[in-house]
């Protein structure tokens, strides 16, 4: 019967990761619904980026607080699950703190002691965080957007870690043969006398309660994390690496329109020529988005990775002046309809079946994409080197060429460059009046 623990400890492992394993499936399907885009070059730069922005965290610090907060989290919660790898093979064998039997006691100490102090910094940093959130009220997190559903999320992953750690710690202070070795228990060995009046069967049941607990709030994390704004655990390292390397002030001109204005500039191209015939086939282009499927698999993929931070909608000057637009909620919005679409299909045996709704109107207004002034503060305030503005400006384009629902200041402009060669409403042989006057 003492292999029982292990069959449960398997069974338990097959399906935390079976379905996480399901969740990664279904993140991947709803991210390549978006249009193709070939992403291929700079390699080098790419990973450069990937090091220095996702791995070495070079944009959070531009917060220092939140920046050094956020890293000894990160750097805490990679590191002593490390440690996971022990308890792992410790709960399919049978074996007990099987790294003392490969490893020197003073280097599994000292790996144990990193893991511990660490612990303690991930506490201390995720209750500062907590604090910030619900005591000091930063104002960033009290936007329209992080009611509901997205306050309680950016609370539970706070708690979920600071559960995680206590356990970690207190498995340590109540597993005795590990405390007998007065190697690795810098932290542990102050929490120990709080059980010291404890019989040893009573303790050990308390360091296995601490032990199963800790594994399985890690595979409910791990499997919580699709349902996250914190999926940019998993996410930031490939968003990074795609992200946009060209000057943030270039934008994507379409092909067609492009050739067409070519065309219009060519001297030799007869204006009278017929078109070539399409393909009877083909399905008519589509200009810019108005739906998540209209958007390119990156733009998915950037939406996935938000973190909810509000670092684009504070640098926003269009929200700092008191208008709609919000590029965090951008980015929510679309996350939210990517994932309705993607239950939508799951629902409907593998088909999307129009349910009347799209990205734009019933989640994005108008008015929030016009009141972009396209400045890129977002994009360059973004940790994770997300860009909200790409999304404004293919709504926005859809609405100019697919629905002709440009501003009327806009339409006055456009029609004053076609008709007068410039934004304003005078012909092109007035120009110099203005000198003659003088």
């Amino acid at each position: 019967m003492d292999f029982i623990p292990n069959i449960l400890f398997a069974i338990a492992l097959i399906i935390g990761g079976g379905y996480f394993a399901k969740n990664v499936k279904s993140l991947i399907r709803n991210i390549k619904l978006g249009r193709d885009q070939e992403i291929k070059d700079n390699k080098s730069e790419r990973w450069k980026n990937t090091i220095n922005i996702a791995l070495g965290q070079s944009k959070m610090v531009k917060r220092p607080i939140a920046g050094f907060l956020h890293i000894v989290v990160y750097v805490g919660f990679i590191i002593i699950n490390i440690e996971v790898l022990e308890i792992i093979i410790d709960g399919l064998f049978g074996t007990h703190r099987i790294g003392l039997s490969i490893l020197p006691v003073s280097v599994y100490g000292f790996l144990i002691a990193s893991f511990e102090i660490l612990a303690v910094g991930v506490l201390v940093s995720v209750i500062a965080f907590w604090i910030r959130r619900n005591i000091i009220k930063l104002k960033r997190f009290l936007s329209a957007e992080m009611k509901g559903w997205p306050k309680s999320d950016g609370n539970i992953i706070l708690y979920f870690e600071v559960v995680l750690m206590c356990l970690f710690l207190i498995m340590n202070a109540t597993d005795s043969s590990f405390q007998a070795l007065d190697s690795g228990n810098v932290i542990s060995q102050f929490i120990a006398p709080l059980f010291s009046g404890l019989s040893e069967a009573t303790l050990h049941v308390v360091e296995r309660t601490a032990w199963w607990l800790h594994i399985l709030g890690i595979l409910v994390f791990l499997n919580y994390l699709y349902f996250s704004k914190h999926l940019h655990i998993l996410l930031a390292f490939p968003n990074v690496y795609y992200g946009k390397l060209t000057p943030q002030g270039q934008f994507t001109n379409n092909e067609a329109v492009t050739k067409e204005v070519k065309l219009m500039m060519d001297p030799t191209a007869d204006p009278f020529a017929a078109p070539a015939e399409a393909d009877a086939n083909a399905v008519p282009e589509k200009f810019g988005a108005s739906d998540v499927q209209d958007l390119s698999w990156l733009n998915l993929l950037n939406a996935y990775t938000c973190t909810e931070c509000g670092r684009c909608t504070s640098e926003c000057p269009a929200n700092q002046t008191g208008k709609k637009l919000s590029p965090r909620k951008i980015m929510m919005d679309t996350r939210d309809r990517l994932t309705e679409v993607g239950n939508n299909i799951d629902a409907n045996k593998g088909t999307f079946v129009p349910d009347g709704k799209q990205l734009l109107n019933d989640y994005i207004t108008k008015e929030e994409l016009w009141a972009c002034t396209s400045c890129n503060a977002c994009v360059e305030a973004c940790p994770v080197s997300i860009d909200p503005l790409n999304i404004i400006m293919e709504m926005r384009r859809y609405l100019v060429m697919e629905e002709s629902a440009a501003p009327t200041e806009l339409n006055y402009m456009m029609s004053n460059i076609e008709n007068n060669g410039a934004p304003w409403p005078y012909n092109q042989q007035d120009r110099l009046n203005w000198a003659q006057e003088n």
